[in-house]
């Protein structure tokens, strides 16, 4: 687990908030939250997983092109 920090400059605590939801949507804490709410069953992660990587590829391809 890595560390996260967030300075607070000028007592402008929600830029900060701000940026602190930023770095840990980027991280993907709020992903992994809410995958840990419910139990998935193990061919609905097989299945999840193998959507992601297609998504991956897709956006990796499409990068290529340019």
């Amino acid at each position: 687990m890595q560390r996260i920090e967030v300075k607070v400059f000028d007592n402008d605590v929600e830029k900060a908030l701000r940026i602190l939801k930023k770095k840990l949507q980027n991280d993907g804490l709020f992903k992994r939250l809410k995958l840990k709410k419910n139990y998935e069953k193990p061919s609905e992660h097989k299945r999840r997983k193998a959507r992601e990587a297609v998504r991956r590829q897709r956006i990796a391809s499409s990068r290529n092109k340019y």
